[in-house]
This record gives structure tokens, sequence and C-alpha cells, in this order.
């Protein structure tokens, strides 16, 4: 009766998790004599029951995505940083430098330290390694200005909207630049601490009401009313 995973290992909907004489548990179902993955989430095994804990707030690494982490450790090759994943990420110095690595003489923390925030993109993950980052695309690398807010993963599309309508409202209506990952951490920049707090309460307005129909025009016209209200008491 074997199981196909170890514990706390990341599995997705799906995945076969044991075959046998096992019970299927919490966000898994059994099919046969086979209990499968309902969720994303880490696998358990409590003797016989098989479940899954769910991560609905943790993010799952895809390729191409771009995502906004912290930097918590410098090794002698690179970087260490979390993405709000169940695995921390690396960021390889050789794939950063702009010439040959030197390991004895190259002081990363120069470029990148621990507490640092930093965007980048996954150009690799399986569930077998940990993800893998670069930063070699137009405005990556080291955050220096600018909130970061942060939000639930799967909340990510309804702040980017229909066609890009809901985060293009939260632009134009406060003059912000406004940098997603889809990790769930947002990066704004805007004209003013001011702006930038407005964008902030937009977001956070989004993430609550998400399910709510109509919010595009809600936070417009909440946009709109903070800003006139702003301007009439200068």
């Amino acid at each position: 009766m074997p199981t196909f995973f170890e514990r706390r290992e990341l599995v997705v909907p799906g995945d076969l998790l044991a075959e046998g004489d096992y019970v299927a548990g919490d966000n898994a179902y059994k099919d046969g004599d086979r209990v499968y993955a309902a969720r994303v989430g880490l696998v358990e095994y409590e003797e016989r029951v098989v479940h899954v804990v769910a991560l609905s707030a943790f993010y799952v690494p895809r390729v191409g995505d771009v995502v906004i982490g912290k930097v918590v450790d410098v090794g002698m090759m690179g970087w260490i940083v979390d993405v709000n994943a169940p695995y921390l990420a690396v960021l390889r110095a050789s794939d950063v430098l702009e010439r040959p690595f030197r390991p004895s003489k190259d002081d990363l923390t120069a470029i990148y330290d621990v507490g640092d925030m930093i965007i980048a993109r996954v150009v690799a993950y399986d569930r077998t390694s940990d993800p893998l980052l670069a930063v070699d695309k137009p405005g990556m690398g080291k955050i220096t200005r600018g909130q970061i807010v942060e939000i639930t993963p799967t909340k990510i599309p309804r702040v980017i909207g229909r066609k890009g309508s809901m985060i293009n409202v939260i632009k134009r209506e406060t003059g912000c630049n406004i940098t997603l990952g889809q990790n769930g951490l947002i990066l704004v920049s805007g004209p003013s601490l001011e702006r930038e707090r407005l964008a902030v309460m937009a977001i956070l307005k989004i993430e609550k009401e998400s399910h709510v129909s109509g919010l595009t025009d809600r936070v417009t016209e909440m946009l709109q009313k903070e800003v006139g209200e702003r301007k009439s008491n200068v």
C-alpha cells in the first residue's frame, strides 16, 4: 500500500497521494483504492488517513511569473529569497553579475543584502527543487522606493480586472506606478505618499470585496471622491 509523496511535500489537485487501504481526509478524495489531492497544499499522512493542508494563502510558483520577494540569506553563490511560497527561492550570483563571479572576492551584500526587497521572475521550478529566479528584465532588481502591500495571491487577477480594467483605474486615478507580483505582493510607487496610500486603499478594498459585482465602478467612485476631497482641502 504505497504512498507517493513525503510528508509536508507540495501537491496540486489531481496528484495521486496513496494507493490501497487509505482514507481520504481534508482536501483529498478517493477514487477506487486511490487517494488524490483536491487542493493545492502540503500532504499529511496520519496512520491510514491522507489529507492536504490547503495553501490558499501561499503562492505556488510558475515559470514566467513576476514576483516580489525578500532576501533572507546571502550565501557563497547567491541569495535566498522569500517569495511567499512553501519553499524559498534562489537567485544565483552568476546570473546577476555581468562578469565572471569570484566567490573569494565578490561581496554579494553590496548588491543585495538581507532584508532587501527585489522584483524578479521565476525561470525554473518543479516540485523536486527550489524556485530559481532571475532579474534580467527592465525594472527588475532591488526596490528602492514605494510601498509594498500584500494580498492573497489568488486575488491578483481581480486586482488586474478584465483586460486590465481594474489596475488601469487605480493607475489613472492615483498617478501611481504599480508592479504586481503573482505571489501576492504589490509595489506601489507614486508622486506622493498620499497618492500611494490611495492606491493601497483601493487594492485592499478589491481584496476584501473581490466576490462582489460592479467592483470596478465602486473603486473608481471611491478614488475620484478621495482625490476630489484632497484637492478641495489644499
